[in-house]
């Protein structure tokens, strides 16, 4: 007889239920063993990135394998709001799903639509053939898949800044995660996300996203800025990421053992 299985809270339920900020960190190599270093390192969330890396649907189920046995909460970046990478994203197990680049309501509304199954939505129906279902063995997983998934959307233009309120209020949409980098550069100072008009355009994005009682994030690898975006009331902060670490980190073994002159000749 089959043993039934419970799914982990989702990350939107785990925002509800903590009395503090949710700390985490990217995941952008790829690697399983890097990812399941992080996973147990402490840190509250991993954004598993499918957008700006070079991680498929395959490396996904692997790196969302590699983390499972850790106190950790996977979100999972999709590369971008498509119905089919949704439903298939879903079906491998990502559990927490982030769109970038939503603009409007009416993208947030078709991204909701895709997570969801009818008649509230449109995603596909495999249940039996999946591990986010473990293969049916979580009873009722269909009728309460709502239950088991979360969507986060990723407002990071001048235009998604304006819609902010809208998008956030957006049944379904359960956060609003703010990306500076992109911001500054549809603001047209790109590489500036601590430029004055790019942090101005943040504080607007959180209070419209938390006038609308939905928890907002951000990403700030600075430490200052990180802290000033947390006291401004985000609640999910990416503070940095694995390529990051490994590039600055062995950077500055070179620079102590051979020096920046040597290294570079």
């Amino acid at each position: 007889m089959p043993i039934r299985l419970t799914l982990p809270p989702t990350f939107r339920d785990r925002i509800a239920d903590s009395g503090r900020p949710q700390i985490g960190m990217w995941v952008s190599s790829g690697s399983p063993l890097v990812a399941e270093i992080c996973a147990g390192a402490g840190l509250d969330w991993l954004l598993i990135d499918g957008e700006h890396s070079p991680i498929g649907l395959e490396t996904m189920s692997a790196l969302l394998q590699a983390v499972a046995p850790y106190p950790v909460t996977p979100v999972v970046r999709a590369p971008s709001g498509d119905a089919v990478v949704l439903k298939q994203m879903l079906d491998l197990g990502a559990q927490n799903v982030l769109v970038p680049m939503v603009d409007t309501a009416e993208q947030a509304h078709d991204v909701v639509r895709a997570v969801r199954y009818p008649p509230q939505g449109i995603r596909g129906v495999g249940s039996a053939l999946s591990r986010g279902a473990r293969w049916n063995r979580v009873e009722g997983y269909m009728p309460d898949a709502d239950r088991h998934v979360s969507l986060f959307v990723q407002v990071e233009s001048a235009t998604g800044v304006e819609n902010a309120a809208a998008i956030a209020a957006v049944d379904g949409v359960d956060g609003v995660f703010v990306g500076p980098s992109d911001l500054a550069a549809s603001m047209g100072v790109l590489g500036q996300q601590t430029h004055p008009d790019v942090v101005a355009a943040v504080h607007r994005t959180f209070d419209a996203v938390r006038a609308a009682g939905k928890p907002v994030g951000v990403n700030a690898f600075d430490p200052a800025t990180a802290r000033s975006y947390l006291d401004a009331g985000a609640i999910f902060v990416l503070v940095g990421a694995d390529v990051a670490l490994l590039a600055r980190g062995s950077e500055a073994l070179a620079d102590r053992w051979i020096g920046e002159g040597e290294a570079a000749g």
